[in-house]
Parts: structure tokens; sequence; C-alpha cells
């Protein structure tokens, strides 16, 4: 198990190179995450739901992303709460001292999903939540060293040198843990190292002295890695020279997905950027409406934040606008929640850009599709993660064909439009047509971000080979 000293310590990118590395060298290997809180999330072979970084996971061992793989998912809702996920399916919405008194139940899926998972490979990597040392969280911890002590599993720790302080926080985590789970962390790896290797081995040597165990490897910061986040937005997009489209995306409080946009992010000519509560809103050529968790709540922060009349102004002076998803149906007339399956029961008038109404129901949908891109019937391919359905005249102009379903809608002029698909820019075919419907119609290069994901995965199983100790990690899977 993999577990971290904070949030954003490397957890992921560590798991995600230990994978590729085992599958690569034939091992029969999975991904096993006990509990996730993100807003990213993946349609599993089952038919399930996970988080994001477990399914890039699965697809660093060469395997279909399964829902025994992410147990526990917890989509956030609001500060306090949040929508429960187990093995895959909606279990139901908690607050977080109620989800905290509910996890000794959740063990019992996390440890089924783990058993069914472990009959069916040799190896299992898992990787752990936040930090071990959350001492108000430890009470039936199944996120890290709980589930650990379960399975009884070796721990390597990982450490982020680039924050600064990496000593004090693998030292400090240590020192907070039980004795037997001190026993039970084996070494540890420190992650996103800048300089020279001779100036940090003191610091090591005095790091191993101090606890006893050995730095398995210690791991350079890799430049310009692109990888499916598990939920922060990172950084922006890249141009070289002049952008020649201009992309805008609201960085919405409960923003999901956020990772169909990292095709975009890659683009030579397109200029993508998130616009977070109280910056100004730029000029763009394009306004994407991104995934919502909390599609009502996200509308009227929308409003307050001033979006409404950026995009009245924008369509006026030609620009297009894209929503995805909950961003789909905020374009509607109306979004309507009688059962309060997303926030509090109500109603919520949409901008009214496409003409159709959105009802939330309590049945989740989740599946892979495949289809036709419209008009320009190019393949399209992706996912649907979401509540609710929509209905109105909109919906008679498609913006694509779903396994020989019509989905979302185009606007009379062709500038507003919306779909319930996500994974949109992921195929280079529909990015180019989708590119050039939206301006982008000189030959500014192409993204393949299928093949992209592969070769990161690929770079960093490289880097973990040559700066991390194989024999001793190999000895930990076979201890």
């Amino acid at each position: 198990m993999i577990q971290g000293t904070t949030s954003d310590a490397g957890k992921s990118t560590v798991v995600a190179a230990i994978c590729r590395a085992l599958s690569r060298r034939g091992v029969s290997v999975a991904p096993f995450k006990p509990q996730n809180m993100a807003l990213n999330s993946a349609v599993t072979v089952d038919g399930g739901e996970i988080g994001r970084s477990t399914a890039l996971h699965a697809l660093a061992c060469g395997i279909e992303p399964h829902s025994d793989m992410n147990p526990v998912l917890l989509k956030p809702e609001s500060d306090r709460g949040a929508q429960v996920i187990l093995r895959g399916r909606v279990h139901g919405h908690m607050d977080a001292l109620d989800y905290h008194a509910y996890k000794a139940e959740a063990k019992r899926s996390v440890m089924a999903a783990w058993q069914a998972l472990s009959s069916r490979f040799d190896v299992i990597i898992a990787e752990g939540a936040g930090s071990p040392a959350e001492i108000n969280l430890r009470d039936n911890d199944i996120a890290n060293m709980g589930f650990a002590e379960m399975v009884d599993c070796p721990v390597i720790l990982v450490g982020d040198i680039d924050r600064g302080g990496v000593f004090a926080q693998l030292v400090g985590t240590l020192e907070l843990l039980s004795a037997s789970e001190r026993a039970r962390t084996r070494g540890f790896v420190i992650n996103r190292f800048r300089g020279d290797m001779a100036l940090l081995q003191p610091g090591l040597d005095w790091l191993e002295a101090r606890t006893g165990k050995p730095v398995f490897g210690t791991l350079p910061y890799l430049q310009g890695l692109l990888l499916d986040a598990e939920d922060s937005i990172g950084h922006e997009g890249r141009t070289s020279g002049e952008p020649a489209l201009r992309v805008v995306v609201p960085a919405l409080p409960r923003i999901s997905n956020h990772n169909d946009f990292d095709p975009l992010r890659l683009h030579p000519r397109v200029e993508l950027r998130f616009v977070g509560p109280d910056q100004a809103i730029p000029a763009a050529d394009l306004i994407i409406l991104p995934g919502s968790k909390s599609t009502r709540s996200d509308l009227d922060w929308l409003r307050r934040q001033g979006w409404e009349a950026a995009f009245r102004r924008h369509l006026r002076y030609g620009g297009k606008v894209l929503g995805i998803c909950g961003g789909f149906q905020m374009l509607g007339m109306v979004i309507d929640d009688p059962e309060g399956l997303d926030g509090p029961a109500g109603s919520t008038p949409g901008f009214g850009l496409l003409e159709m109404t959105t009802r939330m129901v309590a049945s989740k949908q989740l599946r892979n599709v495949k289809g036709r891109l419209l008009p320009e019937n190019v393949p399209v391919a992706g996912y649907e993660i979401h509540n609710g359905a929509s209905e109105g005249p909109a919906l008679a102009y498609s913006f694509c064909d779903l396994d020989g379903k019509p989905d979302g809608a185009i606007s009379d002029d062709g500038q507003v439009m919306g779909t319930y698909l996500h994974g949109l820019f992921d195929n280079p075919q529909t990015c180019r047509a989708l590119l050039a419907r939206f301006g982008l119609t000189d030959d500014g290069g192409e993204v393949d971000y299928p093949a992209h994901r592969q070769r990161e995965l690929d770079r960093l199983a490289d880097l973990l080979e040559g700066h991390l100790n194989m024999v001793e990690l190999h000895s930990l899977l076979t201890s």
C-alpha cells in the first residue's frame, strides 16, 4: 500500500508508475483504493462508478476498471455532505458526522471488494487517501492504516520534497502512528526532487538512521506531466505562439470530471483558462460549462459571479457556448428537483439558451457509449454519469447519436450546444471536428489523448525503474 504524508504528495503518481512497471514485467496486477473523495469519476466495465485516478491505475495495469477497485467513493455536494457510492452504486447522501459513524459498516464493502479483487489478481497495489496521521479520522479508518492493518499489507510512505519540509513530513507522520503501524511502514519514497542528489544525500542518511527504515528511492520532478487528476484542477493549458482558439471554463465550486478538458490543455493552438470566484471573465471564442455535482447550487453561483450577462455578451459577438452534463442542463429553461436529489428540493431557472427543461430523477445514468458526432458524422465515444432527464424542442437537433439514441442539442444558429457525454475531446478525430466547429480551422496540430496517456504512464514507469530500488519493492510483494 502506498500512503502519503499529505494530500497530493504523489500517491496516485507512484501507484500508476508501480502498476505500469509491474504490468510491463508480466505481473498480474490491479489497483485498489478503499476510500476516495473526488468529483472526477469513471464508469467501470461492470456499470459502476469509481474515482478517475483509480481508472487510470487500471489503464496502467492494462485491465478494465472495475467497481471492486474503489469500493467507497465520496462525491462532495457541500462542505459537510457527500453522495456515498459503495462498490459502484449510489448508497445515499450523508453529512460528514453521519459518514464517520457509518465507516464501521462501510468496512464490509471494502473487505468484500478486496477479497473479490484478490481472487482475480496476483498483486494488488493499494492507495491511501490524504494522510494516515489525521488523528481525528482514525476511528474505524478504512482509507489508510486501518485498511492496511485489516489486510496485513506492507506500507510505503511518500513525501513531497517540492513542498519543503519533507523530513518533518516523514518523521512526524511516523511519530503519530501506532507501534504496529510504524512496523508495517517499511520505508519511504521522496517525490518531486529538483537538484543535485549529492546535496540531498546527508538528509537521506539522517532519515534512515533516525527511523531505521530505508529510502526506497528519490523520484525527480517530472516536467510537463499531465494525467487524469484525482480532483484538483491544476495548471492551465499551454500554447506555442499566439493562440488560435481561446477557451474559458468557469471553475465551479462543485466542478466534476474536469479531465474532459485535458486534451485541450495539451493542444498547441488552444488557450484554456479556468475562471475562479471573483475573477474577471475574459474574452473568448468558446465558453464551456462543465459538469457539476451540485448543478442548481453551481448555477446560482454562476449568476452571482456575473456569468449570465457574460453569456449574452459573448453570444452577441459571435462566440460559442458548449455545456457538458450538468453544464448542458444549466443551458435550458429550468432544472426541477422536487425530491431534493441534487440538493434542497426545488426548481431553478436555467440560462434559457436552449428550449428544454431538466428534471432530476433517482436513477443515475452510468454507461460507456459510442456513436457519431452530428452533423459531422465522425466517431465519438465517452461515458455518461448523471442524474436528470432533459426534454423539449431543442433536443430535436441532436449534438450526437450514442448507441442509436439521440443525445444533446444544438441551437438553430449553431452558437449554443450541449451534451451528456464526458470524454468528448479524447478521440482525436472528434476533437479535430469540434475545434473546427468552434473556429480552429488552420492546421494547428492534433492531440491523441489516449496515446498521450499511454506515453505518460510509460514515462512514469521508466522514471520509477531508474530511481526506485525495484529489488526491495519486489521483496515487499513476496513478504
